[in-house]
């Protein structure tokens, strides 16, 4: 078994007085995918988003527990959250691309990072739109608005604008909650491309998803860790009755 990328220990997780998150921990393995799975306001979108830290932007949170990733502990002092953002990407549900065209977009990151190499970050745009499994259709469009693109281009687009940065870990929550079969068919594909260079964690409703790009299965309820392991064995043969009636549509 590979070493560890992320251990979350003993997390607990608060919004004001509200506690979200029951004393989680999880171990993340490297170059796999896994997802967090189970009912809304199970708590995995809050722990997604603790892993970047991105639930420091919402007033009168409170963490207590440990997220470690490359052997720090991403809540000490001396962590730099933008820095942190980098090694730790993050596509969100709803296509987010920046009014500014295709290009523009990729580059956005890398500019912020001081490359102001014209031809190197071109390398860099092409690189990361062909891996977002873009490029052929957007090449000739690099200087139009990012806007114009369809709903599932610009959600791979945003993957783009994410890995141009080169994350070690790609965070990704509900992607394909708003597009059709066969966008969603195309980004499911792409994360199990993807995960040859970076280490994936996808939230989903949707157990196929799950079962088609994962290697792992978190199954999350009330807050709580209930049953973390493979997903195949998870889905065929899962070690808790929770998550047996979970899956099965007993319940959810």
């Amino acid at each position: 078994m590979d070493k560890p990328i992320i251990q979350v220990k003993n997390l607990n997780f608060w919004y004001g007085p509200k506690q979200a998150l029951f004393d989680v921990n999880v171990a993340i393995t490297p170059h796999r995918t896994t997802a967090f799975i189970g009912p809304s306001g199970c708590g995995k979108s809050t722990l997604l988003r603790c892993l970047n830290r991105m639930n420091d932007l919402i007033e009168h949170t409170r963490v207590d527990g440990q997220i470690i990733l490359d052997g720090q502990d991403l809540f000490a002092p001396e962590v730099d959250v933008i820095a942190l953002r980098k090694r730790v990407g993050m596509v969100f549900q709803k296509s987010n691309p920046f009014p500014k065209s295709i290009f523009d977009n990729v580059a956005y990151g890398l500019r912020i990072q001081g490359m102001k190499n014209g031809s190197e970050l071109a390398d860099r745009v092409e690189q990361s739109l062909r891996k977002a499994a873009l490029w052929d259709e957007v090449k000739d469009r690099l200087r139009e608005s990012a806007l114009q693109l369809s709903g599932g281009q610009q959600q791979r687009l945003c993957i783009a604008r994410t890995i141009a940065v080169e994350p070690e870990v790609v965070l990704m929550d509900e992607p394909c909650s708003a597009l059709d079969p066969t966008a969603t068919a195309k980004i499911e594909e792409l994360i199990q491309d993807l995960e040859k260079y970076y280490t994936i964690i996808i939230v989903t409703h949707n157990m196929q998803q799950a079962t088609r790009c994962s290697d792992f299965t978190a199954f999350f309820y009330l807050g709580k860790l209930i049953e973390f392991d493979a997903t195949e064995k998870m889905f065929t043969n899962p070690g808790n009755k929770q998550t047996e009636d979970y899956i099965t549509g007993r319940f959810g």
